[in-house]
């Protein structure tokens, strides 16, 4: 028997609060650590469907990558989309654990996971950690931080790099900003909407900046730094890693029934 304590820790293994953004909400976010828990679903976003789908199946945990309460609240509705929601789960004895952006700059976390799945060779954080939670699992590393950069096994032109990017990703199309016939080597990788990142990819000479999203100004920025930007998709760029951190619950929990919600899906499309 195992309770949302035992599986808090684990995540918190995988996933150490101590490198979360000073600005981010991670941890338990609702929900009870002494309460018994058998089955587990995580997700990137937490939405009706979800939700649904999470009581449907009797979940005692939902493990969803972007916090639901990021800002402070001063009521609990069923006025609101996030109010009714959360109101359903409590009602369900359904909790949320978010471990946001201490994943993604985790060891094993979600910008590591795209650099190997590229192949990258000499991989380290793009932007180191100022502090950093000694007691956690990532403090024995000597480069703890945001994002990652390396470097393809051979240089590349971008138009290459970006079919690249399309295969692995199973994406039928991406944007860009660059010259697709500009050699690629140095690769910088921040998931999620990163393009904050764009600086310290060119300190890092890194050619090419992959993210999920990006607004028009950073793409400008991109262009006038003469950085190619590649652009994923927000839900391209982390629900991968969602469906992998469902393996590693798994397998750290092996007595628990883990899986990844199968009702989400990207909100955008394209025609």
């Amino acid at each position: 028997m195992s309770t949302i304590q035992d599986v808090a820790q684990l995540l918190e293994t995988l996933a150490p609060l101590g490198l979360a953004e000073e600005w981010d909400n991670v941890g338990l976010l609702v929900g009870d650590t002494a309460t018994e828990v058998y089955r587990v679903m995580t997700c990137l976003t937490l939405t009706p469907d979800v939700a649904e789908e999470a009581i449907d199946k009797r979940v005692e945990l939902i493990v969803s990558h972007h916090p639901i309460l990021f800002r402070p609240v001063q009521r609990l509705t069923a006025d609101s989309y996030d109010g009714r929601m959360l109101l359903e789960l409590i009602a369900a004895c359904v909790a949320v654990y978010s471990p946001h952006t201490g994943y993604d700059s985790a060891k094993e976390g979600i910008n590591q996971q795209l650099a190997e799945l590229f192949g990258l060779c000499d991989v380290a954080p793009l932007r180191l950690l100022k502090t950093v939670d000694h007691d956690s699992a990532d403090a024995t590393s000597e480069s703890v931080g945001s994002g990652r950069f390396g470097r393809l096994p051979e240089p590349i032109p971008l138009a290459e790099f970006n079919r690249l990017v399309k295969r692995l990703l199973h994406l039928d199309t991406l944007q860009f900003v660059g010259d697709e016939q500009a050699m690629v080597e140095g690769v910088g990788i921040a998931c999620g909407s990163a393009a904050e990142f764009l600086p310290d990819a060119v300190r890092n000479n890194c050619q090419v900046l992959l993210t999920g999203e990006a607004r028009f100004h950073s793409a400008l920025e991109a262009a006038g730094l003469g950085t190619n930007l590649v652009l994923v998709g927000h839900y391209a760029s982390e629900r991968p890693a969602v469906e992998r951190l469902a393996e590693m619950i798994a397998a750290g929990l092996p007595h628990l029934t883990v899986w990844p919600s199968e009702s989400e899906s990207d909100p955008l499309q394209w025609a």
